[in-house]
């Protein structure tokens, strides 16, 4: 075997890898899921407004989504292994940062460098699991890691509620600690270190203008939701986007070793998973934004039983995993991701019956199709899109992945955050200087009403994209049985 030759893999150590990976995964949802349920504490605590607080999620998309295809890359070049480590190193070092932080402003200055280390973490996990396991049972090991996203979801809002109730906003972070010094050891011990192939070089033109890109984007969007989005400072952020984002693409174009293979957006069916992902994630970022408000300053509820009600969708994406990935595995991707997709827009339907008087049952009930949508969705679609990269791309494919994740929830934030304040603000005949959360329980929910209306469409044009993408996959399968039929 010369030096160029993939190392052979050894997959009898699979599932060792996939449990201490799924260590690094969990940290990452537990924390996520954690936060969110500490929004309106962190209004009160640090007497501030919403559009402050969202910081403190979006500052840490920000990172994920302009550093994800960077470190994707960076590990093709120097190994999985070194990379993921590190990250859930920095990722716990960031997370007693946070816990220590006295304002708003370095809790956010914090969540940035958990950023960091959450996005070597996050861009490498399903690049690692997909190199571990044979082909035939990829959706079989995608859709578990989909499951042990779940249980770091659900364990979040639990122990999240639990704690702010009985403790401090503060230890929402101390929680991650014993976490990461676990999955540190178990990724050292457990998961082998692949050396890729020599001679590569880092895209730095190409990593620089994707980030700027990204950066210009992201910013524009979260200072146009409390600005206006025709505001002379977004529009020359959108402008400025939209120049660099090109420029990157001209780069990647010409460059001998390009962060990004362009050869792999020819492929229809790629551009169609990512766009599908993209609408979904994007449209699901309405509910993990808004959905703690409403059972908070709607139903009333105390932060540790608003807690418990978020658990009803990841609870059942942690059961419909790993079935649906296990099918794809049988039946094919993609009829199994488009009956997900039309799982969420039903799902999505819904929550737009949410009012101020909805119980707890009706509740649940409202959000068991999302779950089972998510469920059947997303272990097909991941299994899908990293099966079309080669062994030696995988980790910049996952970041693909991984960014389609970050960028649709951070554009959901900011556009869905912006429909329902300005909507709540309508219903409510008032603006108030505090936030929409501030507005009379009825135009809160009016809002998310009218919001979620939104979702439904954009959920429906990712549902037809999906369909489209059927059609043609059996379409082609047609042509090819002809094909061979003829010879």
């Amino acid at each position: 075997m010369n030096s160029t030759d993939p190392q052979p893999i050894d997959y009898n150590r699979k599932w060792l890898v996939l449990a201490s990976v799924g260590m690094g995964i969990f940290l990452g949802t537990i924390d996520s899921s954690i936060v969110n349920i500490a929004l309106p504490t962190m209004v009160n605590y640090f007497k501030t407004d919403f559009a402050i607080v969202q910081w403190v999620v979006l500052a840490y998309l920000l990172t994920l989504t302009t550093l994800m295809l960077s470190m994707g890359r960076l590990a093709d070049m120097f190994g999985k292994k070194p990379i993921y480590t590190l990250g859930i190193v920095l990722f716990t070092i960031g997370s007693l940062l946070c816990g220590l932080s006295p304002s708003i402003y370095l809790l956010i200055a914090a969540r940035v460098f958990q950023g960091i280390g959450a996005t070597m973490v996050t861009s490498l996990g399903m690049a690692i699991i997909t190199e571990s396991f044979p082909g035939k049972e990829r959706g079989m090991a995608l859709g578990i890691n989909s499951a042990i996203v779940s249980v770091g979801i659900v364990l979040g809002p639990t122990l999240g509620g639990f704690i702010i109730q009985n403790l401090s906003w503060h230890w929402i972070f101390f929680v991650n600690l014993p976490v990461g010094v676990a999955g540190t050891f178990m990724v050292l011990r457990f998961v082998p270190n692949y050396k890729p192939q020599g001679g590569q070089k880092f895209d730095y033109p190409g990593s620089v203008t994707l980030f700027i890109g990204l950066l210009s984007l992201l910013i524009g969007l979260t200072i146009g939701q409390d600005r206006g989005f025709l505001e002379p400072v977004v529009l020359i952020l959108f402008l400025n986007s939209i120049l660099f984002s090109a420029i990157f693409i001209y780069i990647e174009l010409h460059s001998p070793q390009p962060l990004i293979e362009m050869e792999y957006f020819k492929s229809r069916s790629l551009r169609i998973n990512l766009m599908t992902r993209l609408l979904s994630f994007l449209s699901l970022a309405g509910a993990t934004l808004l959905m703690p408000f409403y059972l908070e300053n709607v139903l009333g509820y105390n932060p540790q039983k608003a807690g418990l009600m978020l658990l009803v969708t990841p609870i059942t994406v942690g059961i419909v995993a790993p079935i649906s990935g296990t099918l794809s595995d049988r039946f094919g991707t993609r009829t199994i991701s488009v009956i997900g997709l039309g799982m969420l827009v039903f799902g999505a339907y819904c929550i737009t019956t949410l009012n101020a008087s909805t119980t707890a049952i009706g509740y649940l009930l409202r959000f068991i199709p999302i779950g089972i949508g998510s469920g059947m969705f997303q272990s097909p679609n991941n299994s899908a899109i990293m099966g079309t990269a080669a062994r030696e791309r995988l980790g910049i494919m996952s970041g693909i992945v991984s960014i389609s994740r970050t960028l649709g929830q951070t554009i959901g934030i900011a556009l869905l955050g912006a429909v329902w304040a300005s909507r709540t603000f309508s219903h409510a005949g008032k603006i108030f200087a505090e936030g929409a959360t501030q507005a009379p329980a009825l135009a809160q929910v009016a809002g998310q009403q009218d919001t979620f209306r939104g979702v439904i469409f954009l959920l429906l044009l990712g549902f037809a994209l999906g369909v489209w993408g059927l059609v043609d996959e059996k379409h082609n399968e047609i042509v090819v049985s002809t094909q061979v039929a003829g010879k």
